[in-house]
């Protein structure tokens, strides 16, 4: 018997996407790569590989539209945004959100006001 769609597992049980997006310099809106996305992503991804999390993969985002608010990264299925700024942010974020399953409400950002 076949999985539906809407009963199937998902692939992955954490599927990290940061923002990877360039903009040229002086760009009113700035960049998540021009305040270092791209090594923090680099750094995360290794960490991750390193801790043995299963079922988690890094991804490089192009623009997540929260240009203002980055570095950031979103965390599905859970739909989870953060600012990532530093090294110790993505160790936080892997140890609390990844291994203990509990969001790290200090680098969160907030969700679409409707």
């Amino acid at each position: 018997m076949t999985e539906t769609a809407q009963e199937a597992t998902p692939y992955f049980e954490a599927h990290l996407f940061v923002c990877c997006n360039r903009r040229p310099e002086g760009h009113h809106r700035g960049s998540c790569a021009a305040r270092g996305s791209e090594k923090l992503r680099d750094y995360m991804k290794a960490r991750v590989k390193e801790a043995g999390i299963p079922h988690s993969r890094v991804n490089l985002a192009g623009c997540l539209d929260r240009c203002e608010e980055g570095p950031c990264l979103v965390i599905y299925p859970a739909g989870i945004w953060y600012r990532i700024e530093t090294r110790e942010d993505v160790d936080a974020i892997i140890e609390q959100h990844l291994i203990l399953g509990h969001p790290v409400e200090a680098l969160r950002l907030p969700g679409r006001a409707d």
